[in-house]
């Protein structure tokens, strides 16, 4: 497991906050920050159910392993796809957070969810995350906790708008006086995206490749909008005529072309958030404008575009991959000042 630095304090605290969210799951320890960061992929035995790795050793083993071995991730659209998976995942997580030792105490959780999940989704996380050691669960919005998380004052009346881009869901939230007044919900997001590519090159070249090669196709040369210079990848795949290896380039352009949906939905989901804005709330985000969180939110030009369609001003919040948990971190280091943000 690879872990990130963190002082250790004498007095160890089992208060945890968890954003399980599709693409990473981060966990943050009250007292010590953020202790675990790692892709939400587990590996088990199908025959014991036996857990053999999670996180990064998990993801290296996605579509390579044999019929002994199921390795995948457990979250979809930012809410549970497999239960029992999902479970022994956060069990391995806080184990390793624990360094492998039992604590006596069961920890106290604050669980990041999105906006628009329903009851029974948020009643499988909860119950999840007590299966997996808490004894105590609380939940807040994404939007809420990245809000919290990007440095918006979302204490005061005015008005704060934050997009939150993620691996499975894109959250459009106005905030104020610590409580969401109009929040928008899609299942867009980062794996949308790479599965996007993923039939734009199928159906353009017959070429088949997996969804962690688009990942990268679309770190590296994604773009919402097509600047002067051309980039170009090499990409590697099953040719699905021959069904021989096959190499190809592919350039910038295209996958702005296999982009293009995608972003639209998001744009779209943006745009209903601001029709739906109260007038005097209105005015402030005139002033305050757009912030930007979530991974995907990285997409190069995409605050160009998003200024270009809501003519207000965009920016992209420090270390926007973190918000949510550094949001959640925050609400479980002052509890009693953010408990009006924790969802009911």
């Amino acid at each position: 497991m690879k872990f990130l630095p963190a002082v250790l304090t004498r007095y160890f605290s089992n208060d945890l906050g968890i954003d399980l969210g599709t693409a990473n799951t981060i966990i943050y320890v009250k007292n010590r920050g953020i202790v675990l960061d790692q892709p939400s992929v587990v590996a088990i035995k199908t025959s014991t159910h036996e857990v053999l790795a999670a996180g990064d050793r998990a993801k290296d083993m996605l579509g390579k392993t044999p019929e002994s071995i199921i390795a995948c991730r457990p979250m979809r659209d930012g809410v549970i796809a497999n239960y029992q998976l999902t479970e022994s995942m956060l069990r391995f997580f806080i184990k390793e957070v624990h360094n492998n030792r039992t604590t006596l105490v069961r920890p106290r959780m604050i669980v990041g969810v999105p906006s628009g999940i329903t009851q029974v989704e948020k009643r499988a996380i909860e119950d999840s995350a007590k299966q997996a050691g808490a004894r105590e669960v609380h939940t807040i919005m994404e939007p809420m906790a990245a809000a919290i998380g990007a440095g918006l004052n979302v204490e005061d009346p005015t008005g704060n708008m934050i997009v939150d881009i993620g691996g499975g869901t894109t959250e459009v939230a106005i905030i104020s006086l610590k409580d969401v007044v109009y929040c928008k919900s899609v299942r867009m997001g980062g794996d949308e995206m790479d599965r996007a590519i993923v039939q734009y090159v199928k159906r353009k070249y017959n070429l088949l490749i997996g969804e962690r090669t688009a990942e990268v196709i679309k770190i590296n040369i994604g773009t919402a909008m097509l600047g002067s210079e051309v980039q170009e990848a090499t990409i590697k795949g099953r040719d699905l005529m021959t069904g021989l290896p096959k190499t190809l380039t592919l350039t910038d352009a295209e996958v702005f072309e296999a982009l293009t949906e995608p972003i639209a939905i998001i744009i779209d989901a943006v745009r209903s958030a601001l029709e739906n804005t109260p007038p005097e709330l209105s005015s402030d985000l005139a002033e305050r404008g757009i912030t930007l969180a979530g991974g995907t939110s990285q997409l190069k030009n995409l605050t160009t575009l998003l200024e270009a369609e809501t003519k207000l001003p965009v920016r992209l919040a420090d270390d926007p991959l973190r918000c949510v948990i550094t949001g959640i971190g925050k609400v479980l280091d002052n509890l009693d000042f953010f408990r009006d943000a924790l969802m009911r």
